[in-house]
């Protein structure tokens, strides 16, 4: 009896199959759900790992159609309309989900009922309260999942971590991290595909999804991290890469507080509803605060720092140097790894096949979007927000 006919014979032996770690020389087949700009980056790189590490993508997946035949012919993938048809095909083994924040959730949660493995880009949802959902669900199940944050492939922050942990820094009073741009016009507007035709050949009702209806909008379908409804724009897209840096680094879990401050100061003719300046405090337990700072219309960088009594820890393109309060020898670190969608792969791959620890698991994921959102949060309503510990969520 072939393997294949054996996980035919039975849904529940699917499932099983699929969350068990597999031999370390099967190959996995990978279904790719939103085939966008990240997805098709992430495409190109799967397509070269081919041969190296035993992976191909089988399936291809997007509501517009153009799309998704773009992606077949890159990857070779059949094209399959409803993404609901991959998690259903016995012969995926994990799947990429590469699209808006608003879909994250219920594309997780469908793919961990389907037993399949896991790599959603970041955020991993588009709410805190869909993100402890997700974590309890994972717990559950046998399913790895990565979560796209792909900095954490990068060995400086379980490094610095560790330096952290024996006391090099002293107590870390304050932490500082930006990540900013300078855009000409508008901000993160994109180019409008004259090809696009909703009811022809892009399905907006499914592109929607849970999001509140309406009619069709170019500039929300190609410029998506523009609209609360799809996207939290600076937390989500870019501070989600930042804190989850601080976060690994002086392994936090959730902030006690947190407040968000910014504005549309350049750009304020832009259809954009999210803010062209954003900065995020949050105060954890126990300090330290952490400082998110950003706009899109200055990219002037800020030094990436962890304040301690005793040393400041500044990370670098390279590493990271340790700089003792007053003077005294500095110590370097030259990092392994990087912020590359292989390393970040293959992290997912070794641990289905392995059990290799994630970079970047559920509970990482989770503890990013709380510190994003409670700025967010914040921002909109122009309140401090507290973080309830006892319900997990943010008031």
């Amino acid at each position: 009896m072939t393997r294949r006919n054996f996980i035919g014979s039975s849904a529940a032996a699917t499932a099983l199959a699929h969350s068990q770690i597999n031999g370390s020389n099967e190959r996995l087949r990978i279904g790719v759900i939103g085939c966008g700009g990240q997805a098709t980056d992430h495409m190109h790189t799967l397509v070269k790992m081919r041969e190296s590490d035993n992976c191909d993508v089988l399936a291809v997946s997007d509501v517009y159609d153009k799309r998704a035949e773009q992606a077949a012919q890159l990857t070779g993938g059949k094209v399959v309309k409803d993404y609901r048809r991959i998690l259903d095909n016995h012969d995926i083994d994990y799947v990429l989900i590469a699209t808006p924040e608003h879909w994250h959730y219920q594309m997780i949660v469908d793919a961990i009922g389907a037993g399949k493995h896991i790599y959603c880009e970041k955020p991993m949802t588009h709410t805190a309260a869909q993100s402890k959902k997700v974590v309890e669900k994972i717990a559950q199940s046998k399913v790895k999942m990565q979560v796209g944050v792909q900095g954490m492939s990068d060995d400086s922050y379980e490094t610095a971590r560790e330096f952290v942990k024996d006391g090099a820094l002293g107590k870390v009073v304050l932490a500082q991290i930006d990540y900013s741009r300078n855009y000409k016009d508008d901000f993160w507007e994109y180019p409008v595909d004259a090809d696009a035709r909703p009811g022809v050949n892009l399905d907006w009702k499914a592109w929607l999804g849970a999001a509140p209806k309406r009619p069709f909008d170019a500039d929300r379908y190609f410029s998506w991290r523009r609209y609360w409804d799809y996207s939290s724009g600076i937390a989500s897209d870019l501070f989600i890469h930042r804190v989850t840096r601080i976060i690994k680094a002086l392994d936090l879990t959730f902030p006690a507080f947190g407040v968000g401050a910014g504005g549309k100061f350049e750009f304020t003719a832009s259809s954009a509803e999210i803010p062209d300046t954003f900065n995020i405090l949050l105060d954890y337990p126990g300090g330290p605060t952490v400082q998110l700072i950003s706009s899109m219309a200055n990219g002037t960088p800020v030094d990436h720092l962890l304040r301690g009594h005793k040393a400041t820890l500044q990370f670098t393109r390279t590493g990271f140097v340790i700089r003792p309060e007053g003077g005294g020898q500095e110590m370097v670190h030259q990092k392994t790894g990087g912020e590359v969608l292989d390393l970040h792969h293959r992290n997912l791959m070794n641990a289905i096949r392995k059990g290799e620890p994630l970079k970047c698991d559920a509970t990482l994921g989770y503890r990013g979007v709380v510190a994003c959102e409670m700025g967010v949060q914040s921002y909109r309503k122009r309140r401090c927000m507290r973080w309830d510990a006892a319900k997990e969520r943010i008031v």
